[in-house]
Formats: structure tokens, sequence, C-alpha cells
């Protein structure tokens, strides 16, 4: 795909694609009726190639990807896209925004978990914590007393399943490797 007008308008490839023109100022908002900038954000309208309608991606300055995209609203003509606005614009700014603290809440929860169990009389936090290294991943499970001091510390496989059984289980039997 070597026409850039092309490229522009096409929601399915956006790989390669600058939201923003290099020798604009990043500081300088662009308001545009299908392009908007600003607040660290680009809107950017998009005929859906699927059917007859308009997509908008939102995508996070510095970003390569679109954090979301979504359908965009006809305009009257029932056949061009309505024109982004500087409302609409914060609205998609802060659908981005949440989805994107949804989304990294949710990857910190599972790749951190901790459960508190009775061991030996004492009470117990087991901490799993999963590093995600796309060529040795692994995880590390540790265990502190109440105070916060670390008892013990095992690297186990990233697939290890932190439940209260296996917790118990493994102070029970004196942090051995799991």
């Amino acid at each position: 795909m070597n026409d850039p007008a092309r490229a522009a308008t096409d929601s399915s490839d956006l790989s390669g694609f600058s939201f923003r023109d290099s020798s604009s100022n990043p500081d300088t908002p662009v308001q545009q009726p299908r392009l908007w900038c600003g607040d660290g954000w680009t809107a950017r309208v998009l005929k859906n190639e699927d059917d007859d309608g308009w997509a908008v991606a939102m995508i996070k300055d510095g970003e390569p990807e679109p954090a979301l995209t979504g359908p965009w609203t006809m305009g009257r003509d029932k056949k061009n896209p309505k024109p982004l606005d500087g409302a609409a614009f914060s609205t998609l700014v802060k659908t981005a925004s949440e989805f994107v603290r949804r989304h990294e809440q949710q990857l910190h929860a599972a790749l951190h978990q901790s459960l508190e169990v009775d061991s030996r009389g004492a009470r117990v936090t087991v901490l799993l914590d999963i590093v995600p290294d796309e060529d040795n991943p692994y995880a590390l499970l540790s265990a502190q007393d109440e105070s916060g001091v670390q008892l013990a510390a095992q690297r186990v496989s990233p697939g290890f399943k932190l439940s209260r059984a296996s917790a118990t289980a493994w102070a029970d039997g004196g942090f051995l490797k799991p």
C-alpha cells in the first residue's frame, strides 16, 4: 500500500502510519474534522472497509497501535462521517484512557497475586510475581511474615497456580521448592 491517502483511511492497516505530521509541533493541538490531537491522544476517523460505516481509532502519543478502535457516527448526509469536535474528542480520550487503565489493572492482577494463610501458628503472606520475559519467563514465589520480613523466596514456573491450598502447603512444608 503505497498511496498515503489510502493508508490514512484504511482501518485494517494502521502500521507505519504517523498520526501526527512529523513537521508539526507536538504541543500544538490538531483539530480537523477527521483528525484531532491533544491531551496525549490522537483520534482519527477511518473508513470501515467491512461495511459502509466509519470508525474512530484512538492512539496514545508514542504508541505504535491504537489503544481503542470503535464505530463512528455518520453525518447528516448518511455518507460521510460526523466531524470530530472538542466534546466528542474529550469523551473519546476519557473512554480510551479508562480502557487502557482497566487493561493495565487486569495485567497487574494477573502478574502479581498474594494470599494470607495461617501456618505454624503465624500469619504468612504468600506472593506470586510472574515475570513475562519473552525468552525466559518465570515466577517468583515468596513469603513474608506479618511485619513484612521476607521468610523465603523460590523461583517457580510462570504457570504455577497460587491457591490457598498451595500456599499453605508451601509454608507448612518449610518453604521448600514446591
